[in-house]
């Protein structure tokens, strides 16, 4: 690594060091590309019982912006690519401004606009589009003083990097450099972040599947020209982004990214696929998820009571306790996304609001919880995982036997689930004790009915 680069590395390690960071925020991505979703109304209650307390969509859908209004969850909001003709104009973009952001905001806690999504996958001359329409997107913003309380960027795929091991020589492909001088210049001037979306899972084929899942794998490696040890794909991949950014500055009259925050806009892990996708599995999606958000929110020396989580600090190692927003992709599993069926399945919820597997946000916890058996839980593994349960010094099950006052409904999914949360609570309340070989669930209402109360 060349001196001058040495310098930036070491000025932006020091940013980081000395505390230049506001804390880090897990989200979801809201995607609608389905016909079988629960209405808005019932997504922002489903949003508030998990804690979440981040959404990205990627239009102004009336709806759903209304749907959320009060609830104090934090929105970007997208404008499509193929609207980004139209943000040529200025005039349009301030009619557009004053429809589609100003009859919600404040109410709706709107805090970001990404204009366009992967424009360099789009068709078309949209990746020439972006940045002016962006500079009037501002430019709108500006005449309600909203500039500095919304701030506007796009999302980029992690394929406009050209070279991405080992991470300090992390670079951006050349031919995108009509894209991403002046991108990088309006996100500078404008004090708004670099957003990316990164998915390691697709990645397993040049690594271990332990490294992408943040376990202890023996791919851990050292970057020559920094020293930094790399435990886990997600920090090799958003390093190498932010080395492509500090690296970018010396064809840009020397301006200084090194501080630029950068937001994964789409992460996360399929949990189900078909042919060759033998990596796309509900267990190893909940690990990546779960590890995500630990490594996330608490450090990524954290531990989970279910599986380790490598490393030690916090950030990533060129960015140590620094910002690091992700948004998992996605809410729902969605029927409509075109291609093989992997596409369809990264939800982390089912359209019917049931859980694909369980995962707790930040603050969730805290709350009361009960774990349930599963409406699609095969009914074989269902009874498998009750006779289990109610096997010697497990649950207490003496409630659901015939002629006792839980025996009704007498159904294996009502007996399941008393079985399955009496064992829970008994057992702590961890993740491990609400698995049931995958048939059990967590919720966080009470699904208590007459007399037979599941604690």
């Amino acid at each position: 690594m060349g001196s001058r680069l040495k310098l930036v590395f070491a000025v932006s390690l020091l940013l980081q060091l000395l505390g230049f960071s506001k804390g880090n925020k897990v989200g979801v991505a809201y995607g609608k590309d389905a016909n079988n979703l629960p209405s808005p109304e019932r997504v922002a209650q489903l949003v508030q019982s998990q804690n979440i307390r981040y959404l990205s969509i990627y239009d102004t859908d009336p709806r759903v912006l209304n749907a959320f209004k009060n609830t104090g969850v934090e929105f970007t909001v997208g404008v499509q690519n193929v609207d980004l003709a139209k943000f040529q104009s200025q005039s349009y973009v301030d009619s557009w401004l004053s429809d589609n952001i100003l009859p919600y905001y404040p109410a709706t806690k709107i805090t970001l606009i990404a204009v366009g999504t992967e424009v360099t996958k789009s068709p078309g001359n949209a990746a020439s589009l972006v940045v002016p329409a962006m500079r009037n997107v501002v430019s709108a913003l500006r005449k309600s003083n909203l500039q500095d309380r919304i701030k506007v960027s796009t999302s980029l795929p992690f394929d406009v990097l050209s070279k991405t091991y080992p991470p300090s020589q992390g670079a951006f492909k050349s031919s995108l450099a009509f894209l991403l001088n002046p991108l990088l210049q309006f996100l500078n001037e404008n004090r708004s972040p670099f957003m990316i979306n990164l998915y390691p899972y697709f990645a397993i084929g040049d690594s271990s599947l332990d490294y992408v899942l943040f376990r202890p794998s023996p791919q851990a490696n050292v970057d020559p020209g920094t020293g930094l040890r790399y435990d886990n794909m997600f920090d090799a991949q958003l390093d190498a982004v932010h080395f492509a950014i500090v690296n970018q500055r010396f064809s840009l009259a020397d301006q200084n990214f090194a501080d630029m925050k950068i937001i994964v806009k789409e992460t996360g892990y399929p949990s189900k696929g078909s042919g060759g996708d033998r990596y796309a599995t509900n267990e190893n999606a909940r690990i990546y998820n779960t590890n995500l958000i630990s490594h996330v929110t608490s450090g990524s020396g954290s531990r989970t009571t279910t599986d380790e989580v490598v490393g030690t600090m916090s950030g990533t190692p060129a960015m140590p306790n620094g910002d690091v927003d992700v948004y998992i992709f996605s809410l729902f599993n969605e029927n409509l996304k075109q291609g093989p069926d992997i596409e369809k399945n990264w939800g982390i919820f089912y359209p019917n609001m049931e859980p694909v597997y369980n995962l707790e946000f930040p603050g969730k916890a805290s709350g009361k919880s009960w774990c349930v058996a599963s409406t699609r839980a095969p009914p074989s593994d269902l009874q498998k995982a009750l006779d289990w349960a109610c096997g010697p010094g497990k649950a207490d099950c003496s409630l659901i036997q015939r002629g006792q006052p839980c025996f009704e409904p007498d159904t294996l999914l009502s007996h399941a689930s008393y079985a399955f949360n009496n064992y829970y609570h008994k057992n702590g309340a961890t993740d491990e004790s609400c698995s049931f070989g995958g048939t059990g669930i967590k919720v966080y209402t009470d699904p208590s009915y007459g007399k037979c109360v599941y604690r």
